[in-house]
C-alpha cells in the first residue's frame, strides 16, 4: 500500500528560465551585457570543477559567492567581483520565472484526497527551497521538505531519502519517489528502498522502466 510519495523540486515539480537566461537577466541589472552562449560554456566549465551538492553542504551560501565568482572572472568581468556574486545569489528567484509545472496542482490534490502524503526531496538548501515555495505559495502543499543542509546528505545518498521517510513515519517500501535525474533521483531512492520514477517529459530516458510522461501516470502505479 502505497503511503507517502517523495518528488524531487526543481525540473519535477517546479520549472523555472534556463540557467543561463537568469545570469544574463541579472548581470544586465548591473550593466553587464553577456551572451547566454558564454554564459553556458562558463556555467559548464564551472560544473566540472565544481562538486556543487557537497560545496554546499560545507559551507552553504557562502559555495554560490565562490562559485559566481569564478563564473564571472570567466566571462572576464574583474571589478567588484565578490560584490556582484552575492548579489546574483541575492537576485535569483527574483529572475527565474519560477512556476509549477501544469501538471503539478492536480496531482498533488489528488494524492491528498487518498490521505497520501506528499514531501520533497531536493539538493537545494533551506533558504532556496523555502523561498521557493513561498514564492509559489506553497508551503502548505508538502508534509515533509528535506533539502541538503537539513540532513547533511545529498541525493543519490540514501540517508536523504530515509531522513524523509523517518519524518513522515513511512518505510521505504511503503513510498515512492519522483525525480527527473536517472543518477541523483531514481538510483538514489531505489538504493534506499523506494520505488523510482522517472518524469520524462522531454523525452530523454525511453530505457527506464518506470517512466512517466506526465505525473497523472503515476496513478495507476497507486490506484
Amino acid at each position: 500500500m502505497v503511503k507517502a510519495v517523495l518528488f524531487d523540486l526543481g525540473g519535477t515539480l517546479v520549472q523555472t528560465a534556463e540557467v543561463p537566461e537568469i545570469f544574463k537577466r541579472i548581470l544586465k541589472v548591473f550593466g553587464i551585457e553577456v551572451s547566454y552562449e558564454k554564459i553556458f560554456e562558463a556555467h559548464e566549465a564551472n560544473k566540472a570543477e565544481f562538486d556543487v551538492a557537497t560545496g554546499q553542504i560545507r559551507c552553504g551560501m557562502e559555495f554560490w559567492t565562490e562559485f559566481n565568482s569564478r563564473l564571472l572572472r570567466r566571462l572576464g568581468v574583474e571589478d567588484d567581483v565578490e560584490m556582484l556574486a552575492k548579489n546574483i545569489t541575492k537576485l535569483w528567484w527574483e529572475n527565474a520565472d519560477l512556476r509549477f509545472y501544469p501538471d503539478v496542482l492536480e496531482e498533488l490534490s489528488w494524492l491528498k484526497t487518498r490521505n497520501i502524503k506528499v514531501g520533497v526531496v531536493t539538493n537545494c538548501l533551506r533558504e532556496d527551497y523555502q523561498e521557493i515555495l513561498k514564492r509559489l505559495g506553497a508551503a502548505c502543499l508538502f508534509d515533509v521538505v528535506v533539502g541538503i543542509d537539513d540532513c547533511k546528505r545529498a541525493k543519490p545518498d540514501k540517508q536523504i531519502f530515509f531522513y524523509a521517510l523517518d519524518r513522515l513515519g513511512v518505510k521505504p517500501d511503503e513510498a515512492l519517489f519522483v525525480g527527473n535525474e536517472l543518477e541523483i533521483d531514481c538510483k538514489g531512492a531505489t538504493g534506499a528502498g523506494l520505488k523510482a520514477f522517472f518524469i520524462d517529459r522531454d523525452g530523454k530516458g525511453q530505457n527506464y522502466g518506470n517512466r512517466l510522461t506526465a505525473l497523472r501516470d503515476l496513478r495507476r502505479h497507486i490506484l
